[in-house]
């Protein structure tokens, strides 16, 4: 999350010579952070618990697939879009590092509630 947030500082603070690349960046980024806090959320006020009906690894899991597809995505583009600006790179290189944490979530998540669940029964 830290990340995600010291490369949406640094994609906002420099100057922008392509504003669709670091428009699509500051939109996915925002939205990791919205959603990374809604699980967040979730979890400390154990909402999981009364809504039953929603598989909560399932949605957690789509959740980093899908955001780690598009800030990966995003990175890209703004890697290749930096011009050699120093906040830009910056902002894409941290992109590169929340996209990788996004991927180390993403396997501990699977990894606790699905494979845990399988062999405890």
């Amino acid at each position: 999350q830290i990340s995600l947030l010291i490369g949406f500082i640094s994609v906002n603070n420099s100057p922008w010579t392509d504003y669709s690349a670091y428009s699509f960046f500051q939109i996915v980024t925002m939205c990791d952070l919205v959603m990374i806090l809604f699980f967040y959320i979730m979890h400390i006020f154990r909402v999981y618990r009364k809504l039953t009906c929603v598989s909560w690894p399932l949605a957690e899991f789509l959740h980093y697939l899908i955001g780690t597809i598009l800030l990966l995505i995003g990175s890209i583009v703004a890697a290749a879009k930096s011009y050699n600006i120093t906040g830009l790179v910056a902002g894409a290189t941290f992109g590169f590092l929340a996209t990788i944490l996004c991927v180390i979530s993403m396997w501990s998540s699977y990894k606790v509630s699905c494979i845990t669940q399988s062999t405890s029964k």
